[in-house]
């Protein structure tokens, strides 16, 4: 347990590659916060979701949220630009065998095979719940994007483009809930930018 838990403990210092690469300083964000982010908002939408009706084991929702960045600690953070040279299949294939070998070394009570399948589910996205995560990955980034926003970053529209039609899997009252939350990030956004474009407009004039 102790050589994977110093392994990961790498994930603490690991620069976000995506915010660097459109110059944002270090120290923005690392992949351990990211992944804080991710557990906070799955376990969100996962208890919406129960009190909706819907069965949710939350518990694997948390446990693939904490595991599914795992892998960067021996690969890196990639930003989605890779994908383009490395090719997803690629992408994917070097991942697993990362992540299989970070948990190689926990034996106990055959803990690295059940991690190394909610890995799998995560990648492969199987069930409710690894669905769940995804989205959450993806709020996430929505979340810390506006954060970037309102600090006054400019630049960051790309990650805005075509969001609100995007499901990630998700259907029914899922899907409902996604949808709810991705229309209020993007009305939020809207109404950051217009404040900020009227507070340019007075201080121009004045």
């Amino acid at each position: 347990m102790l050589k994977a838990l110093i392994e990961l403990q790498r994930l603490k210092s690991l620069e976000r590659t995506g915010w660097m690469l459109r110059g944002i300083a270090a120290g923005a964000e690392s992949v351990a916060s990211h992944s804080y982010g991710v557990a906070v908002a799955a376990m969100l939408l996962a208890d919406e979701l129960v009190a909706r009706g819907v069965e949710v084991d939350i518990e694997r929702v948390l446990r693939v949220a904490l595991l599914h960045d795992w892998a960067e600690a021996r690969v890196g953070d990639m930003p989605r630009t890779a994908t383009n040279y490395f090719g997803a299949d690629a992408r994917r294939r070097a991942e697993r065998a990362a992540f299989t070998d970070i948990v190689g070394s926990l034996e106990a009570g055959g803990v690295a095979e059940k991690y190394n399948a909610l890995h799998e589910d995560y990648e492969e996205r199987k069930s409710l719940e690894a669905r769940l995560v995804k989205a959450a990955d993806v709020i996430d980034l929505l979340v810390q994007t506006l954060a970037f926003e309102r600090a006054g970053v400019r630049g960051l529209d790309e990650f805005w483009e075509g969001i609100e039609e995007r499901h990630l899997g998700l259907d029914g009252v899922a899907g409902e809930i996604l949808g709810e939350i991705l229309r209020q990030l993007v009305e939020e956004r809207q109404r950051v930018l217009k404040e900020q474009n009227t507070e340019f407009i007075i201080q121009k004039s004045e």
